[in-house]
């Protein structure tokens, strides 16, 4: 099958390349754009580390197509926060990510990216998560270090931050 042009915005950057029809969106972003906070972790949709933001809403890259992307809006980890702050460079984190940082909402990193992306759009969406909602609305990702305990702390204290303003 013939490479097919994709054009698209991703962390408010356009996009224009040649892909495969069959590559997924995780592997585009990660080897196309270099974009490498997107992990792949189960390929099946199930474990949550590919997850970004398309148009807004949190989907697993691993289960869609770069050729679906076409003429949509992606974020994925690096775009949220200030410019190169997931590089650990001079910029400002997010409130997820700060809330993560201090809840120790992480240990071996591996799940991060998916979470902070998940927990981004849960509270874009839901800014005051009751404890059902916040296990509800994280259920997709797998973290197989922490217990969770770290992460849903770090969630209550994001919507506390976002509140502050």
């Amino acid at each position: 099958m013939a490479d097919q042009q994709i054009a698209l915005t991703v962390n408010g950057r356009t996009i224009s390349k040649s892909v495969e029809p069959r590559v997924t969106l995780a592997d585009f972003l990660r080897e196309q754009c270099g974009l490498t906070g997107t992990h792949l972790g189960c390929e099946h949709g199930a474990c949550g580390a590919c997850t970004v933001m398309v148009d807004g809403a949190a989907v697993r890259s691993c289960l869609m197509f770069a050729v679906q992307a076409e003429d949509r809006e992606v974020t994925t980890v690096e775009g949220i926060g200030g410019q190169g702050a997931w590089q650990g460079e001079d910029g400002e984190l997010s409130p997820v990510q700060t809330a993560m940082r201090e809840c120790h909402g992480l240990q071996c990193g591996f799940c991060t990216p998916g979470f902070v992306v998940s927990i981004t759009a849960l509270l874009r969406d839901n800014p005051h998560p009751t404890e059902d909602q916040i296990r509800e609305g994280l259920s997709g990702n797998f973290c197989r270090c922490t217990g969770y305990q770290g992460i849903f702390a770090a969630v209550r204290r994001a919507a506390e931050i976002l509140e502050a303003g």
